[in-house]
């Protein structure tokens, strides 16, 4: 027997009741319901519902769905989108419904290839479909190579005509969750598959993002702002009042010539516009009298320039020499055009990885959202952004949120605001006004338009391909290398997952300019308390975890621990042989293994730089007038006085470099205060008393 078949589910198949598939979603502004997508157009436009900035093309094509399953298609996203909704369901975004789609439309094309169980020649009913037909499915996605998160999406998706079959006229009558094999398991779903940017590539792509932010973005917005101002139309014209035209023209013909530099040229002939625009007059001036005669004498004396260089001075430097000689208003790889939209990815790499903001974040940023947080005395201290959040939130429109960045990812938004200056929108994102000819069909499509995920990804593409072909032309050995012998295909998610794993790997480290990753990731969980669901915390969390896992992996193989020393090294020794035992011969290098054996025999030990932690509440100096938690205090950690600490050779290590580098500091003549270097030669002998007493020598 087939799902029962509503009063809802008869209309929606019914051609008669044709229903705007949109009604009762938010639209844009100015959108009426009645222009939208009706239930038996063939092609859902859900353009008008998609109110992210960023958001791309959305449409739902149901030319690709079988004939035979091209109703149920249309029912269940009608369903997702307006339609009355099953008990305890929610009403999904417009990008949901797309992706839910696009699994549905394979689904959907694989069952139309299916025999009949009878051998019928209709095709299968979703009624008839069985559990072995779904594991039949979820074997040939895993035979075509989909990934796990491919094959999630999947049967996900299918699982919808389960659970709306009460709103179709056809429907599944045995729910794919209860198959053993359907799917992938939830723990795998849950792990963040975004890879993250390689080292060898992080280090330069950073580095010459912030050198325009910092250095290069003066250039490039005063150049910008010649170029508007060039394109401006001139007041005087033809039939103006052209007073003192001619001698303004000819006192920019004999600065060319007093200075021996060539007129701007086009297409090896001088540049008449660009004369004009210097001289603030109309182009059809240099046509009358003996003007054309005066162009073309001077041209015969100074040469003509293969482009035209807006007059800006170029300020910003590279090795102590001009990084360009100049910006021509024309030119294929240095035009203003060109190097705007540069500076423009060069901004968002720098945001997105000082800030750990998501895509749909960064490009909701506007003019003004920037607060410089500053002390008494007017030093700034701390950044904060305002933009719209949108994962995990009710309100499609996005809700208000907070977060406190990094200072270059601050430093970026003001650039942003300098260049796109003058604009009628706010969007800091926006199409630049400079990348397409005024006045053009171009230029109005563009207007207020923000690049969608996937053009960004091309425009960082095309940053990595210019700085390298920079880099050649210069002879610079920094360009952005290779991986495996091809350029990194950047990807947005990638900055917020690198982050991540910076914060939880190299706490203390520094990359592109010393960058302090413990200080950026307090200020940024600061930024996220209270405002939205980013989970960021939590993906730096789950790092640190895995980083810990991995740690305790590696002291756990080696069973006699020989290297452990301090108070607490036979209990670390103790809780590591337990840790060891589930895996004892086997190599684990699955995470999401590790993680299950972390969450189910947790040693709490806590390998730090200079001590590892063996956790114990009872004892614990870093807990002191503190509720005790189940984990350690490691900001108020006292490692010289606690008796929770074991020592690996590497703690003593850096313990010992510590006191070597204490000892430098004093030695004389030192210009240390008395009161300082007291205390430092103090803190030098402890250490050194400590390893003495803890240190056990192993052959």
């Amino acid at each position: 027997m087939g799902a029962p078949v509503t009063s809802t589910a008869r209309a929606l198949g019914s051609p008669a009741e044709d229903l705007f598939v949109l009604a009762g979603r938010p639209l844009r502004p100015g959108v009426a319901v009645e222009t939208t997508s009706r239930f038996t157009d063939l092609v859902w436009d859900l353009g008008p519902a998609v109110l992210q900035h960023h958001a791309g093309q959305a449409r739902l094509d149901f030319v690709r769905v079988p004939p035979s399953y091209r109703d149920i298609a249309k029912q269940l996203c009608h369903a997702l989108l307006s339609g009355p909704l099953p008990p305890d369901e929610l009403r999904p975004a417009t990008s949901t419904v797309k992706r839910i789609f696009g699994y549905l439309t394979r689904f959907l094309a694989w069952l139309d290839t299916q025999p009949h169980e009878e051998g019928a020649q209709a095709p299968v009913r979703l009624a008839d479909v069985t559990a072995v037909r779904l594991a039949t499915f979820e074997q040939h996605l895993r035979e075509a190579g989909t990934s796990a998160e491919g094959r999630a999406g999947a049967c996900s998706a299918v699982r919808m005509l389960w659970r709306f079959r009460r709103c179709l006229t056809d429907g599944l009558t045995v729910d794919p969750a209860d198959l053993a094999s359907w799917g992938v398991p939830a723990a795998q779903r849950r792990e963040n598959t975004t890879a993250r940017i390689p080292e060898e590539v992080l280090g330069p792509l950073i580095g010459w993002a912030l050198r325009f932010v910092r250095d290069f973005a003066p250039d490039v917005v005063g150049a910008a702002e010649a170029l508007r101002a060039y394109r401006r139309p001139h007041r005087i014209n033809r039939r103006g009042d052209n007073t003192g035209v001619g001698a303004r023209i000819q006192q920019i013909l004999d600065h060319y010539v007093a200075t021996g530099e060539p007129l701007p040229g086009y297409e090896h002939q001088p540049n008449l516009k660009f004369l004009a625009w210097q001289a603030g007059c109309h182009v059809s001036s240099l046509y009358h009298g003996h003007r054309p005669d005066a162009v073309r004498t001077a041209a015969a004396i100074v040469g003509v320039a293969s482009d035209s260089r807006l007059p800006v001075p170029i300020r910003g430097r590279l090795g102590g020499q001009p990084w360009l000689p100049g910006i021509p208003v024309g030119h294929p790889q240095h035009s203003v055009s060109m190097l705007a939209r540069i500076l423009l990815v060069a901004s968002y790499i720098v945001i997105a990885f000082f800030s750990g903001m998501r895509d749909g974040e960064i490009k909701h940023l506007r003019r003004g959202c920037l607060r410089v947080h500053r002390t008494a005395d007017g030093t700034a201290y701390r950044w904060s952004v305002r933009s719209l959040a949108f994962k995990g939130e009710r309100d499609p429109r996005g809700t208000p949120a907070t977060w406190i960045v990094g200072e270059p990812a601050a430093r970026a938004v003001e650039v942003l605001e300098q260049l796109q200056s003058g604009r009628s929108d706010d969007l800091l994102f926006a199409t630049l006004d400079v990348t397409t000819a005024p006045h053009s069909p171009e230029a109005r499509a563009a207007s207020g338009k923000v690049p969608s995920g996937a053009t960004t990804n091309k425009q960082m593409r095309d940053f990595v391909a210019w700085i390298n072909r920079y880099c050649q032309a210069h002879d610079r050995s920094d360009g952005i290398p290779d991986v495996d012998g091809r350029p990194l295909r950047l990807r947005t998610a990638q900055f917020r997952r690198t982050l991540a794993w910076f914060i939880a790997r190299r706490p203390g480290g520094s990359i592109a300019g010393a960058i302090q990753y413990r200080h950026l990731s307090i200020h940024m969980f600061e930024g996220y308390a209270g405002t939205s669901d980013s989970g960021f915390r939590a993906e730096v969390e789950a790092e640190q975890a895995l980083a810990r896992g991995e740690v305790l992996l590696n002291l756990a193989t080696d069973y006699d621990h020989p290297d452990l020393a301090g108070p607490a090294a036979v209990e670390a020794g103790r809780r590591l042989g337990r840790f060891a035992a589930p895996f004892a011969g086997t190599v684990v290098t699955d995470p999401v293994r590790l993680r299950r054996i972390l969450h189910r025999d947790d040693p709490a030990i806590y390998p730090g730089e200079y001590v590892t932690c063996v956790f114990n509440p009872d004892t614990a100096l870093c807990l002191a007038d503190r509720a005790r938690p189940a984990t350690p205090e490691l900001s108020a950690c006292r490692p010289l006085d606690c008796p929770n600490v074991a020592l690996t050779s590497a703690n003593v290590a850096a313990l010992r470099r510590e006191a070597a580098h204490l000892t430098h500091e004093l030695q004389p003549p030192s210009s240390l205060p008395p009161l300082l270097q007291h205390r430092l030669a103090e803190r030098r002998d402890r250490i050194t008393a400590y390893l003495e007493r803890h240190t056990v020598e192993t052959s």
